[in-house]
């Protein structure tokens, strides 16, 4: 399968104009519904692949995510790596490895991510891999909006910036239009 991934997106109706409220809590005129990628197997596993193959030299041993949004994504680009995949999730707010998930100092870890704006989500899970003393091999994204660097080797499938506003600074929210709160992640 060629991959043309805006067109992809474009034809599941996964870029959306309006007024939105990202995961990160900025505000935007665009929003990119990653599920729309997501719940389609045939279209996940070559985007994975991809992932997966853009760090294959760098060795990861396993590849984690954050839940619940990553969760999918990780597992096939693991799939596609023969790595075990092992997720974040927030307890009482924070972000730990439950489920009896462990990494060690041995452990090379591949950061996969669908949609990246500020750069939160991944560097909680960074922050996690490296607290349980791993070493960070890279970070995989579908799609970065933003300009987010994490210090380590990053590829993205799409780059598509989008502009995107602190709630004080957005125009649609001075002009008084409704404002759709889609987004996953909620500190």
């Amino acid at each position: 399968m060629t991959l043309d991934l805006e067109q992809e997106l474009r034809a599941r109706g996964a870029l959306l104009d309006g007024h939105f409220r990202l995961s990160s809590g900025r505000h935007s005129d665009r929003f990119i519904q990653k599920f729309r990628v997501l719940e389609d197997p045939k279209l996940v596993e070559p985007v994975a692949r991809a992932i997966a193959d853009a760090f294959r030299d760098a060795h990861p041993t396993v590849v984690m995510s954050a839940a619940v949004g990553g969760i999918v994504l990780g597992y096939e680009v693991a799939r596609a790596l023969g790595v075990k995949a092992i997720f974040a999730e927030k307890e009482g707010g924070v972000p730990v490895l439950r489920r009896g998930f462990q990494l060690t100092a041995a452990d090379r870890v591949l950061v996969a991510e669908d949609v990246i704006t500020t750069g939160g989500s991944v560097e909680e899970v960074m922050r996690v891999a490296r607290t349980a003393g791993a070493t960070i091999a890279g970070v995989g994204a579908i799609v970065r909006r933003g300009e987010a660097e994490f210090g380590v080797p990053t590829v993205a499938l799409l780059e598509m910036p989008i502009v995107s506003y602190e709630e004080r600074d957005c125009p649609q929210c001075r002009r008084g239009a409704p404002v759709d709160d889609p987004g996953s992640r909620r500190s």
